[in-house]
């Protein structure tokens, strides 16, 4: 019971910021609506401008949504392979996973033009995009699973997954280096990142993937908590470390793959956000740390969003820029200030 209220005060604080931090997302644009007026248009009111309405629920509810998604997917992932690798500095695209799904948006996009323009008839747009990410990604989940089924050492697993990254990123560089500049400069834009883009039927699915991942997760607490102490610990207490691995690692690519199918790659929130909640909750207990890390990545990449989108200006500055020359300040002076790493 004592626990319990010790994080009660904590999780009503983070819910109150997400829930204000998403009025504000929806309330700022390129287009200036009145508090009042989008306040109307949620609850279903009269507006004096029919247009609103629209802008409100077809792209403002679902892009602040997006960014909830996309921030708490992050962050839970994040904070998995945190735990599963004992290292402070693992994110949630350590295992080549995110790197999968940008190999495939980048051979749809730069692959198609060398292949005679096989796409080029209007075939690459946000779905086609979204359905080749995650295809590259589910193949290198694919791949890392059946790895992680065979090796016992977890290190061994980080290091093979950052050797798929470092294959994929040299793919692409190839692909670069023989595209045109119009194929180009699309698999740039893409890179950039960007939760504004999707449909609510796209949202659906992207929220069907991430309640996914996050129920493996829940699924996982009792080992993860065991391997914060160490593999001998954890065997000691009669966890089963192959399917518990198993279970982590397609928890986390179901987030990170499905996230940067549908939004691209986005850096920072993944690492920084456990660190962050960490030090908010002073504690190692993933029963407290993972809803606190789905609230806490909610709310950054929305603050992050808002930022982006330039209230009042018609220019959005690239999502993955801004998660880190926001964020990164905020860690540095955290850490500073903390002298330690709760880890």
């Amino acid at each position: 019971m004592e626990s319990s209220n010790k994080y009660s005060v904590p999780f009503v604080l983070l819910f109150l910021a997400l829930v204000l931090f998403f009025g504000i997302n929806i309330s700022l644009g390129s287009v200036s609506i009145p508090l009042k007026e989008t306040l109307n248009a949620i609850l279903g009111g009269d507006l004096s401008n029919d247009q609103w309405k629209y802008i409100v629920w077809n792209y403002r509810i679902p892009k602040a949504l997006t960014a909830i998604l996309v921030g708490s997917g992050l962050a839970l992932s994040g904070l998995l392979m945190q735990t599963l690798f004992r290292n402070p500095l693992a994110g949630p695209f350590v295992l080549g996973i995110s790197s999968g799904a940008s190999l495939g948006a980048a051979i749809l996009i730069m692959g198609a033009a060398m292949l005679s323009g096989l796409f080029s008839f209007g075939m690459i747009n946000d779905v086609s995009l979204a359905i080749a990410s995650s295809i590259g990604s589910f193949l290198v989940l694919l791949v890392v699973v059946m790895v992680a089924y065979r090796i016992k050492d977890t290190m061994a697993l980080l290091i093979i997954g950052l050797m798929f990254g470092s294959i994929t990123a040299a793919i692409v560089s190839v692909l670069s280096y023989f595209t045109n500049a119009e194929k180009l400069q699309q698999y740039i834009y893409w890179s950039f990142g960007s939760v504004g883009n999707l449909s609510w039927q796209q949202l659906l699915l992207l929220l069907f993937i991430i309640a996914v991942g996050v129920l493996l997760s829940i699924i996982s607490i009792k080992p993860l908590n065991s391997l914060l102490l160490g593999e001998n610990y954890a065997r000691s207490l009669g966890v089963n470390l192959k399917k518990s691995r198993y279970i982590i690692i397609v928890a986390t690519g179901l987030l990170a793959g499905g996230i940067t199918a549908f939004a691209g790659p986005i850096a920072f929130i993944g690492l920084a956000v456990p660190h962050l909640t960490r030090q908010i909750f002073n504690t190692t207990d993933h029963k407290v740390l993972v809803p606190a890390v789905l609230v806490y990545g909610a709310i950054l990449m929305l603050i992050c969003d808002t930022i982006a989108q330039l209230p009042t200006s018609a220019n959005v500055l690239p999502i993955n820029a801004i998660t880190s020359i926001v964020g990164a300040p905020v860690v540095i002076w955290l850490l500073v200030r903390k002298k330690k790493m709760i880890f």
